[in-house]
């Protein structure tokens, strides 16, 4: 097996690095933090409904990982699982052109929920596919090269995003209702198409056989053992679910700057074009300073800049001034994503892998739908700098937590194997 991966290895890292890099692409044109909140904001004025969105995203994301374990664990190839489950988090971006154009017929109510609707089926297919998608990526990319590749992935993937994000915000300007918004879908959908052909291309080798001593047990009986004897993986576990509030500010930037600072939407595309730059520099930078330091102070400074950005939000006054936020938005995402991910991906032997990967999604998935809830709730109550100064406090309790509650688990293998 290990033959075959680095026989491919080249191929593989190829395709899925232009696979990130397309559906980075059409993640510009259809973003879950500037692009689809903008459109919903021409439906409603809720800071709890616009809050909803990525809270979407992310539970969506998050929660059905977990289910999909044991399926997993047991398959020979997961890249047919991936191909076919991954439609269902392509296809809904075209649905949201289509209610789009059928805006002005439908009205903002009944366009409203049904925009709800399909952001509910982008997320659920999201998450049925990532748990497989990930153990994907453990089959073809060697342990020491994941981060690097992760961060790689990322970079192409932002790269794209930031030249889609600005055509977007030129075409949300030039192009008349109700082919603005819905012309910006249409380009994502088509670009999702091509992110699937690459991906298609894609050498998975055959899953070696099973252990015999390993006895597989139920999933519910394997995740209270896991959280009652893995203390560090526990500790990953808190400080992961308290970091989800600590960028519940994110969602907000947008909104808050173009509602009350007057950035006008060509601008908005900037920063976010300006976000996704920052996050392909990070990316890679972060990837490689945690393979050879340490991952979790990588983490650290992750939610350090992430309160930062909140405390910049309540400060900043000026449009042209806030892409700082942006920029340290873009590092602390890029923290939590790139290494976050390195990081599941090293806890459990392989067969426990896709359990210990679904726990590290599904068990924070809560925090995940009630950190933007909670962060609309602050903005429509008492105004929006509430809600940046809430997230600047939990931000500051994740780095806490993460800084004495958590070892890096490769420095921990590594330890166990030289005491060994």
């Amino acid at each position: 097996m290990q033959n075959q991966v680095q026989k491919d290895l080249k191929h593989n890292i190829f395709f899925n690095i232009f696979d990130g890099a397309f559906f980075g692409f059409a993640v510009g044109f259809a973003s879950y933090t500037t692009i689809i909140p903008l459109f919903v904001a021409t439906m409603t004025n809720s800071a709890t409904l616009i809050g909803l969105i990525p809270a979407i995203h992310n539970m969506g994301w998050q929660l059905p990982q977990l289910m999909m374990a044991k399926r997993i664990s047991k398959m020979e190839r997961i890249k047919p699982t991936v191909l076919m489950l991954t439609i269902h988090e392509r296809a809904p971006i075209f649905a949201l052109a289509l209610i789009g154009l059928l805006l002005p017929v439908i009205g903002s109510s009944v366009g409203l929920m049904l925009t709800f609707a399909v952001l509910i089926w982008q997320g659920l297919g999201a998450g049925l596919t990532a748990n497989a998608w990930q153990i994907m990526i453990t089959k073809i990319i060697p342990g020491d090269l994941r981060a690097t590749f992760f961060g790689g992935q990322s970079a192409a993937a932002n790269l794209l995003a930031s030249l889609g994000a600005i055509l977007a915000g030129i075409m949300l300007k030039q192009i008349a209702p109700p082919w603005d918004f819905a012309s910006c879908f249409f380009v994502a959908s088509s670009l999702y198409v091509i992110s699937w052909l690459l991906l298609k291309q894609t050498r998975e080798p055959l899953k070696l056989p099973e252990n015999e001593a390993f006895q597989a047990q139920p999933l519910g009986r394997e995740v209270i053992q896991i959280l009652k004897t893995d203390k560090v993986f526990r500790n990953f576990l808190i400080s992961r679910f308290v970091s989800q509030f600590g960028m519940m500010a994110f969602a907000f930037y947008t909104v808050f700057a173009v509602k009350h600072l007057g950035m006008n939407t060509i601008t908005a595309g900037v920063m976010t074009s300006i976000l996704m730059i920052t996050q392909v520099v990070a990316n890679p930078l972060l990837g490689r300073i945690a393979d050879k330091w340490s991952r979790k102070w990588v983490l650290v400074i992750g939610s350090a800049v992430s309160a930062i950005s909140a405390v910049l939000a309540l400060i900043i006054k000026q449009p042209e001034l806030f892409v700082l936020v942006f920029i340290l938005m873009g590092i602390g995402g890029a923290a939590f994503w790139t290494i976050g991910l390195t990081i599941s991906l090293e806890f459990g032997t392989e067969n426990q892998r896709p359990t210990y990967v679904g726990m590290a999604n599904t068990l924070i998935a809560p925090s995940a739908i009630l950190a933007p809830l909670l962060g609309g709730f602050l903005a429509d109550s008492f105004g929006y700098p509430v809600t940046f100064i809430a997230s600047a406090i939990f931000g500051l309790i994740s780095m806490i937590t993460l800084a004495l509650m958590v070892n890096d688990p490769n420095r921990e293998r590594i330890r166990k194997i030289e005491h060994v």
